[in-house]
């Protein structure tokens, strides 16, 4: 049994996510987590709302509520839709409690004390008309690298480029569109991320077990020339700055956001009432555990260069990320999602229409990750009746359906099995053996193929053997018994092919897969192994509800139309 530290990105607090958001992180995530639990391991699963920063502040003013209202609602809705997706993590924290403020101001004087922070005057854009700084994100204008005219003051949607406010043409503030924009001086604490360039580099070119996609973003960012970082900011929501002079400051969300991680840990432990979770166990001089990362390729270099920064200029035995699995961009019917406009699928639409197997599978067999790949309804239709429907509930249901009307609701006790079963099961073996690596390798994609495969090895043996007509036959084609006899022992195989069937593809389907297996009374608990004569005859079963209901061509044209874009959201 090994350990394994598995978190996804955090997902911000402003709004429900939509399905490019959750197949970016925190899906796969989970599937890798429920699989290595599957295996024995001992599994850590952490996540949580990314809560500071000027959107949360924004959204919270355009709803009518102090932010803490703001993000308390918006956490509830956050982990009850992850909880209803099927997200199995260890613990779902905030970055706005209390030992994430604890943590950071930790890293920050720990930094201070190995000389990688530095106060320095800075120009910066204030409001007359508002009687304050303004931070990055409150500073609108045109880029002066694309000419993008929305540009945000902290990077630019169109382009990229990491900005300043005072980099933007024709600046206004974000929130009351005031132009009378003054450059003032004023203190900010810059992280010296140009003393430690070398040391992260190092680091960074030791990690050959990174996927290409993460490995030359970082060494990307680092090539263009690191510079020292701007990392606190002139706002009331935040960790606040425990430095004199600068009580009216809190640092800066990117800053934050990923100790959070360590934080929600402590999170963990601290709610443990018995006080026997260890967390730094999981992040402190941990060479026993394995921690793996999930994020979409936006937020690749702040995990590859200033998380790690932060660590490494700490001085203390931080664990770093082991591996890095990074995922490019699922598009909506080729476009950008938009919660403003309407535009494509969300959590909470997506459980409104289907459970929520139905979506995990979705998005699991055409995950974003060798490019960019784009959510269709034709597709999304053909994966819930083809796949899931087709092979898996047509499977289980068939088999025990039949059973039942023929011979009961026990698993039939006559004849005897032959060759074909022998390479049934060597079949199957081989299969769960590809799909085990798959699954080790977080290669999401072959994963879904493989499930499929090992479900249409299911389908093929029914279609050879063909139990509804082999027990017409007065005598079986193999052993010395009738056709009746041969059926049941068909029927008996296909019985206990159903566990296998439904375990391995439980880390993506955990609901449906549970129901299937337990409809033969087994579980989804560990790794299946390959017993086609585990269920002894006489052992009860029962026929479940229909596993996955099927997708009618007008369904798809209904929520073409209503996800188009035609109907606002706010």
């Amino acid at each position: 049994m090994a350990r394994h530290l598995i978190t996804s990105a955090l997902p911000y607090i402003n709004g429900v996510k939509h399905l490019g958001n959750l197949v970016g992180s925190m899906l796969p995530a989970d599937v890798h987590a429920r699989y290595l639990r599957m295996q024995g391991h001992e599994v850590l699963a952490i996540c949580a709302t990314d809560e500071h920063g000027t959107p949360a502040e924004l959204a919270a003013a355009e709803a009518g509520q102090t932010v803490q209202q703001y993000c308390d609602e918006q956490f509830e809705i956050q982990r009850d839709l992850g909880e209803r997706f099927g997200l199995s993590w260890d613990w779902f924290g905030r970055t706005s409690r209390p030992q994430n403020h604890e943590l950071t101001n930790h890293f920050a004087r720990k930094l201070e004390e190995h000389g990688y922070l530095e106060e320095r005057s800075i120009q910066q854009v204030y409001s007359p008309s508002e009687d304050r700084f303004l931070p990055d994100r409150y500073v609108t204008g045109t880029c002066p690298h694309c000419g993008f005219e929305r540009a945000r003051g902290d990077q630019c949607e169109n382009c990229g480029r990491l900005l300043d406010p005072t980099d933007l043409i024709d600046p206004r503030s974000t929130v009351t569109g005031a132009t009378d924009l003054e450059v003032r001086e004023s203190k900010s604490v810059f992280l010296l991320q140009t003393k430690l360039a070398d040391r992260v580099r190092e680091w960074i070119e030791t990690q050959e077990q990174w996927p290409n996609l993460p490995r030359s973003i970082a060494l990307k960012w680092l090539d263009e020339g690191l510079q020292d970082r701007d990392i606190t900011r002139d706002l009331s929501w935040g960790v606040p700055v425990e430095r004199p002079g600068m009580e009216h400051k809190v640092w800066y969300v990117w800053f934050d956001a990923p100790i959070g991680y360590i934080a929600s840990t402590k999170e963990w432990a601290d709610a443990d009432p018995t006080g026997e979770r260890d967390w730094r166990s999981w992040w402190y001089d941990s060479d026993d555990v394995t921690y793996t990362e999930f994020m979409g390729k936006d937020n690749v270099a702040f995990h590859t260069v200033s998380f790690p920064i932060t660590l490494i200029g700490s001085g203390e035995p931080w664990h770093k990320v082991d591996f890095l699995k990074a995922f490019n961009w699922l598009t909506y019917e080729g476009g950008k999602f938009s919660t403003s406009q309407g535009i494509g699928v969300f959590m909470d639409d997506a459980l409104e229409l289907l459970p929520a197997d139905t979506w995990r599978w979705y998005l699991i067999a055409n995950a974003p990750e060798s490019d960019d790949a784009s959510f269709t309804w034709p597709l999304f239709q053909q994966a819930v009746n083809g796949d899931l429907g087709g092979k898996l509930g047509n499977f289980v249901n068939r088999t025990l359906s039949f059973t039942r009307k023929q011979y009961g609701e026990e698993v039939p006790a006559g004849g005897t099995t032959g060759e074909v079963e022998e390479q049934l099961a060597a079949d199957v073996r081989a299969k769960l053996d590809e799909l085990a690596g798959l699954y080790e390798a977080m290669e999401f994609r072959k994963v879904a193929r493989a499930v499929r495969e090992l479900w249409t090895l299911g389908d093929a043996y029914l279609e050879v053997r063909e139990p509804w007509r082999l027990r017409k036959a007065e005598q079986a084609p193999w052993g010395d018994q009738t056709g009746d006899e041969a059926a049941q022992a068909v029927l008996r195989t296909a019985i206990n092919l159903i566990p296998v069937l439904a375990a391995a593809a439980a880390p993506i389907i955990p609901t449906a897969a549970a129901t299937a297996a337990a409809s033969v009374g087994a579980t989804t608990e560990a790794w299946p192994t390959v017993d086609l004569t585990a269920l002894q005859p006489g052992h009860p079963f029962e026929v479940p509800p229909l596993l996955f209901g099927r997708i009618d061509d007008d369904m798809v044209e209904a929520w073409q139309a209503r996800f188009s874009g035609a109907d606002d959201r706010g």
